[in-house]
């Protein structure tokens, strides 16, 4: 029996080579990422709710579109013009399951964008009750000596900046009983040589998160991290990773495959539900079986 039998209906390497440029499209990809298109059936456990999550075109950021609507809850996503037509898909998904569906393509690179973007989605689905951050620059780079100025800044104000840009927007628009999750990474704790950039924001942001999870605690708002593993999503294929470890992304993990969206979901599900009310400040790894944490 294969390390992978767990799961085996998942595809696991090699993968074709399938260089995309940034940020890179879903429906480009071979295989296409699975997030619970035709999976993922809800239970009603965000019933009411109205959530704004970054990234949520594609990936991760779209099983939790897609799992936080058919749990109830009406939905604003962000994502970057270019990946117009993934986001048009999550559109009509959420709809199809009776939600209400909100759009706001931007670059979160702007701080005025930022608070515009938390102004629409509050317009949008009448208020706001959850906040998640999906959204991420990665792009490998060989040797530091080669990391220019601007690739840097674009990773720190991608991921960095614009998570302090939006909760700040957010947090005034948040009642009691709400909740914010982040999204960190394995490399945060074991970080690759050649991701010195997106480790960096990613360690600050499993930090940040932990502070944020004590300061905001008072005004009833649960802050809370998730940290995956390998996941297969168009991040990968459009300069996260060299070719070669793409062909085999995955491969190095006890499940011998990457993770599936659709798979890592029902934590951000969680976190965001009232099931979770005595949990906050904490970092929940999914990391198929390897790495910290987790």
């Amino acid at each position: 029996m294969s390390s992978s039998a767990p799961s085996p209906r998942y595809p696991a390497p090699p993968f074709a080579e399938q260089a995309q440029p940034w940020p890179g499209l879903q429906s480009k990809m071979d295989p296409r990422p699975d997030c619970g298109e035709t999976s993922y059936r809800g239970n009603g456990r965000l019933a009411g709710r109205r959530a704004l999550i970054t990234g949520g075109d594609s990936g991760i950021g779209r099983a939790v579109a897609i799992a936080f609507a058919r749990e109830g809850a009406d939905v604003a996503i962000n994502y970057l013009h270019p990946e117009q037509g993934d986001a048009d898909e999550v559109v009509e998904l959420i709809r199809a399951a009776g939600r209400v569906a909100v759009a706001v393509p931007g670059d979160l690179r702007s701080e005025q964008f930022c608070a515009k973007l938390v102004e629409d989605a509050a317009e949008g689905l009448g208020g706001l009750d959850i906040v998640v951050n999906c959204a991420g620059r990665q792009h490998y780079c060989d040797d530091i000596v080669e990391l220019s100025t601007e690739e840097f800044d674009w990773t720190l104000k991608t991921n960095l900046y614009a998570l302090f840009w939006l909760i700040k927007a957010a947090v005034p628009r948040l009642a009691p009983g709400s909740a914010i999750i982040t999204t960190t990474s394995r490399n945060a704790y074991d970080p690759n040589k050649i991701l010195i950039d997106y480790a960096l924001t990613k360690a600050g942001i499993a930090n940040m998160t932990r502070g944020l999870g004590k300061q905001l605690l008072p005004r009833g708002i649960r802050v809370n991290s998730v940290a995956p593993g390998p996941f297969w999503t168009p991040l990968q294929v459009s300069g996260a990773q060299p070719q070669s470890v793409v062909e085999e992304f995955g491969a190095e993990v006890a499940y011998r495959r990457p993770g599936q969206p659709v798979e890592i979901a029902p934590v951000y599900v969680t976190l965001a539900s009232a099931e979770s009310s005595y949990v906050t400040g904490q970092v929940w790894g999914i990391t198929g079986g390897d790495g910290e944490p987790g």
